[in-house]
């Protein structure tokens, strides 16, 4: 009977330990900070004539400081939204962790609903999801939060859609970021755009680059004006070379054809980059487990 008797008090003992030890080790006793998450937050905007949804991180000392900090603006895939990096890429527990650790500095994280867009204007011009980017979205940002305005502080990723504008944004606009780094960009060659289904193309393509287009008539000056293939080929090599590119697209992916190809045609050019092939496909897994070395990369250039 004593013996069990102190069987109990000594597994008592034990975890009244184990638990005091939990609550010292808390993040509020052990002055660590935690993060902050708005999610279903939106903006107002006159170009799409609608409020656009998106979701930011703010990094742990945010609430406890008066700095400004450095903003990645994070873009979702194809029929996701503003909570897809944070529900199913769970960014904001690998930022925590790499900012604790001193891996990438405190940074903003901005995750914009682009719907089904492209992040791009339609051939109407009457989606205008770019022009919202640039001209509302980004001024509403750095307005309402403590960023550092300035391209040097500036990042951008996204995944498939969203490594498509990722690209497109660094390419079009490199006055405006110091890093990108698209993951699985859905990025294709001329060939791949010719020979897409006609019905694939109808529902996804038709809405940006016009309907009823088949073969070669698909490549028009429309598509060829945000083809990341065609911009890295064209636009100006000195302004391509002011953005730190960080390529990442998993062997057994559907888009390696075009990552592949973007990476030819920078290396052709010389501009330097990044290129990146990891044993995977096209699913959350590949990006949650790739975001920390974009992070890490774009973090880079907010150093001097």
């Amino acid at each position: 009977m004593k013996k069990i008797y102190f069987n109990l008090k000594l597994a008592a003992t034990l975890s009244f330990i184990i638990a005091l030890g939990l609550f010292l080790s808390s993040p509020v006793l052990a002055g660590q900070e935690s993060c902050q998450v708005q999610e279903g937050l939106t903006v107002q905007s006159k170009i799409l004539g609608k409020e656009v949804r998106y979701t930011i991180y703010l990094p742990p000392d945010y609430q406890t400081s008066n700095r400004r900090y450095p903003v990645v603006y994070l873009l979702h895939g194809y029929t996701d939204n503003d909570t897809g990096w944070l529900q199913f890429g769970e960014v904001h527990l690998t930022a925590d962790k790499a900012i604790a650790e001193r891996q990438i500095p405190p940074m903003i994280i901005v995750m914009p609903d682009g719907g089904v867009s492209w992040y791009i204007n339609d051939y109407q011009n009457k989606v205008r999801y770019e022009d919202f980017f640039f001209q509302e979205f980004i001024p509403y940002i750095d307005a309402t939060y403590r960023t550092r305005p300035e391209k040097e502080y500036r990042g951008i990723a996204g995944l498939s859609m969203g490594g498509w504008g990722t690209l497109i944004y660094a390419l079009r606009y490199p006055e405006m970021f110091a890093a990108a780094a698209p993951f699985s960009a859905a990025v294709w060659t001329d060939e791949e755009v010719i020979a897409t289904d006609e019905k694939v193309y109808e529902r996804i393509f038709a809405p940006l680059f016009g309907p009823g287009l088949k073969g070669k008539d698909r490549l028009t000056a429309h598509f060829r004006s945000y083809n990341p293939l065609d911009l890295v080929k064209t636009l100006p090599v000195e302004k391509i070379k002011t953005v730190r590119f960080y390529i990442d697209c998993g062997d057994d992916d559907f888009l390696y054809k075009g990552n592949a190809a973007l990476h030819v045609a920078m290396r052709d050019r010389k501009i330097p980059h990044e290129f990146r092939v990891r044993d995977g496909g096209h699913t959350w897994s590949y990006w949650r487990t790739g975001i920390l070395d974009g992070l890490k990369f774009i973090g880079e250039s907010f150093h001097r």
